[in-house]
């Protein structure tokens, strides 16, 4: 079963080029994976990509990305445009 949350942990490590494991929900961006605005950007780019489906494209938008500090806020922000676990 795939999760969001491991759909999003695989997705950063492969972005950021990190472990998998150090990941959990309560990581956050910028303190602890010390990702900057470009990096941040990216992240937003290719989980639009990962969670977009034929019959509904992913957009986030720059008020709601910026709102997106922490590995959870992406799993609840995800949750709410309706992506579950598969």
């Amino acid at each position: 079963m795939a999760t969001v949350l491991g759909r999003l942990k695989k997705l950063i490590a492969e972005q950021l080029d990190i472990k998998e494991e150090i990941l959990t929900p309560a990581t956050s961006f910028a303190d602890d994976l010390n990702v900057d605005s470009l990096d941040l950007v990216e992240l937003i780019t290719a989980m639009e990509e990962e969670f977009s489906t034929a019959d509904k494209k992913l957009e986030i938008a720059d008020e709601d990305a910026e709102k997106i500090q922490t590995i959870q806020n992406a799993i609840d922000y995800l949750h709410i445009q309706g992506i579950k676990d598969a």
